[in-house]
This record gives structure tokens, sequence and C-alpha cells, in this order.
């Protein structure tokens, strides 16, 4: 059975280029454009959050999975709203993007990109090339990551997710 999925829209983007508008536009999404219409105890995927996305989260995950699709300048102001609607934050580990908007970034993922990660984390490969699909640079983003993705879909728990993160970040020049 597939994850549900969850967009909070803060209209802050070009409506051409937004990918969740474009998932909700296939049915594969739940837009919502008020914070108070989104269900409780779903996964927040939140770049700021303390514990890391693992495998581990698959039970809360039933419940659905939530992206905020903000412009990356607005994050600091907008997620803290989300964070008091009783969720669950977990941040994605480290990936780079495929999306011609942020190609090669670390990080900075489109809300699609967003979603593939914590399907394919969660073991959910057919849910997450599907959304991809919609995309032409969509499976990109799979090939781009494969290595972590495979590793971090067979971490047990966050601080693994963390680990294997770091066997993938550059390190920083000195």
């Amino acid at each position: 059975m597939d994850i549900s999925l969850y967009v909070y829209h803060a209209g802050q983007c070009a409506p051409r280029k937004c990918t969740a508008l474009k998932l909700a536009r296939f049915g594969l999404v739940k837009l919502h454009r008020k914070v108070g219409k989104l269900p409780f105890d779903l996964i927040l995927l939140d770049p700021l959050a303390s514990k890391a996305f693992s495998p581990a989260d698959e039970e809360r995950a039933q419940g659905g999975i939530v992206v905020l699709d903000c412009s990356w300048k607005e994050v600091e102001k907008v997620f803290p709203m989300l964070r008091r609607k009783r969720m669950c934050p977990r941040a994605l580990p480290y990936l780079l993007a495929a999306n011609p908007v942020n190609y090669g970034r670390p990080f900075e993922l489109s809300s699609v990109e967003a979603f593939a990660a914590a399907l394919y984390i969660l073991r959910r490969k057919r849910q997450a090339r599907q959304i991809l699909s919609k995309f032409s640079w969509g499976l990109t983003f799979l090939e781009l990551n494969r290595a972590p993705l495979e590793e971090y879909s067979k971490a047990k728990d966050s601080s693994e997710i963390i680990q294997i993160q770091n066997l993938y970040m550059p390190i920083p020049n000195s």
C-alpha cells in the first residue's frame, strides 16, 4: 500500500516549475494551502530537524509524509508553524538535487525529490519511481544518488543514517 503524501503549499514558487503542483495535478499528493487543514501526526520532512529520517520511521510514515513547498529563503519562517501541528520532524540525509534549478546542490531538493528520497529510504522504490517519472529529469535523481539511497534504505535508525551520510559528505577545506 502506498504512503499518503501531503504538501503544505505556501504559494511562493513559480507555478510552472513547482513539482508539488504537478504532483497534485496527477493526484499523487494531497495539496493544502492552510496549515490547519493538514492531518495530525504526519512525518514532516524538515531540513532543520534534529533527527534524520530513517527506515525506523516506517510505522509512523503509515499516517503520511508532508513536505513544505516554499522558497528556500523562507524555510526558517514557515517550518515553525508546521512543527506546532503535532508533526514528527525529520531531516533527510545528504543527497544531491537533480532538478534543473538546484542541480548538484546538496540538500536543496525539490518537493518531489524529498518525497522520493523518503519513499526510497522506506524501501518504497516503486512509489518513488512513480512520482519521479512525471518529470523529465526525475529518474536522474535516483541515478545521481543511487549509492547513498541504497545504503540509507538498509540503515536501522537515525544514528546509522548519520554515519552513512558522513561517508558521502565532502570534507570541508581546512
